[in-house]
């Protein structure tokens, strides 16, 4: 009776160990549905990371700010473009087209003055001319003459003096013609000599004192143009005889008073 009753005891503790395996393999299955579900989330995860470059692509925008920035350059070699003076309002819409049309206009300015301020020859009109006698050389007197106008005026050739009304002009020292034709700006002043007489004595022929003076100008023709200028002589007047001669306009009392 012992052994009969051992075999049914065998035979339940058996099928409870294949329960409790069952139980454990199902247990085991639940475990790894749950990380199957696990690993579909990771999976499910994974396009969040493929977003991720989205993101990134919004610093494509920044990208586009730089290219605006970079129009906004082409926009500026605009303005250069501007500077060339062509389409000066185009060139006004940026500081630096502004800045170019002003230099333009500067320019545009500067050659209407270089024309206005074309020379002109040098008369009694526009100068001022005295006449002085010096101690050396001797017997000889400094005409200067100081330009009074508002151009620059040119002094062509010699002056033309006429002493008491004489019939004819003394002639000019060739030696003292300078390379060029003397120039006077407004308030600069050139310079003639006058040999009044011969010797230190003034032993010329024809000999007179003269009291009055008249200096005449030269155009570019060599054509006398009035008025002429009239300084005043000293009281006592000028000796003067046929050795009477007279330099170029000079720009130096100097060189002037060397002849």
């Amino acid at each position: 009776m012992s052994a009969f009753t051992a075999r049914p005891r065998t035979r339940l503790f058996a099928a409870a160990t294949v329960a409790l395996a069952a139980l454990s393999l199902t247990a085991c299955n639940d475990k790894l549905g749950v990380q199957d579900e696990g690993a579909a989330q990771t999976s499910t995860t994974a396009p969040t990371s493929t977003q991720a470059p989205e993101k990134t692509g919004g610093t494509g925008k920044t990208g586009g700010s730089t290219a605006g920035n970079s129009t906004s350059g082409n926009s500026s070699t605009g303005g250069d473009n501007g500077s060339g003076g062509t389409t000066g309002s185009n060139g006004g819409k940026s500081n630096g087209g502004k800045t170019s049309g002003g230099s333009g206009s500067n320019s545009g300015t500067n050659s209407g003055s270089n024309t206005s301020a074309s020379s002109v020859p040098c008369s009694g009109a526009n100068t001022k001319v005295t006449a002085q006698s010096v101690s050396r050389p001797i017997n000889h007197m400094l005409l200067t003459v100081t330009n009074t106008g508002t151009k620059t005026c040119d002094l062509y050739y010699y002056p033309a003096l006429n002493f008491d009304d004489a019939q004819s002009v003394p002639p000019v020292m060739k030696e003292s013609q300078p390379q060029a034709v003397t120039t006077l700006t407004p308030g600069q002043s050139g310079y003639a000599a006058v040999a009044l007489a011969g010797g230190d004595n003034g032993t010329g022929t024809n000999g007179h004192t003269a009291k009055s003076l008249a200096v005449y100008f030269f155009d570019r023709n060599n054509n006398s143009i009035s008025p002429a200028a009239t300084p005043a002589l000293p009281a006592k007047g000028v000796y003067v005889d046929d050795s009477l001669r007279v330099t170029y306009w000079l720009s130096s009392a100097q060189d002037a008073l060397t002849y």
